[in-house]
């Protein structure tokens, strides 16, 4: 919840958000967004299978984590990765993704 409230705050719309990989599987094959946020580590489970579905699709994600590099996915550890706490690199990264434009991820 805590990534999402720093989303809206940095002006950009949540269109899903999910607190467990169960629940984050039907989003992750049927939402429409442009951008994922994938915290590495969802109570204890591993995003891999979010991560593979989301990538399948061609969509853009990044990965969270409070442990940096450390512990992501093996197939996906070219993604870019915000530390946490990460207010600023998650404005950085989403500007880099596709402007100062405010949108819906």
């Amino acid at each position: 919840m805590m990534i999402a409230e720093m989303v809206e705050e940095l002006g950009h719309r949540v269109v899903a958000q999910a607190g467990s990989i169960s629940d984050a599987q039907e989003f992750a094959r049927s939402a429409e967004f442009d951008l994922a946020i994938l915290d590495v580590n969802v109570g204890g489970d591993d995003i891999l299978p979010i991560a593979r579905v989301i990538d399948k699709r061609a969509l853009p994600f990044v990965l969270a984590s409070g442990y940096g590099t450390t512990g992501l996915p093996a197939p996906f550890r070219d993604r870019p990765v915000l530390r946490k706490p990460f207010l600023e690199q998650l404005s950085a990264a989403i500007d880099t993704l596709f402007g100062s434009k405010p949108g819906d991820i």
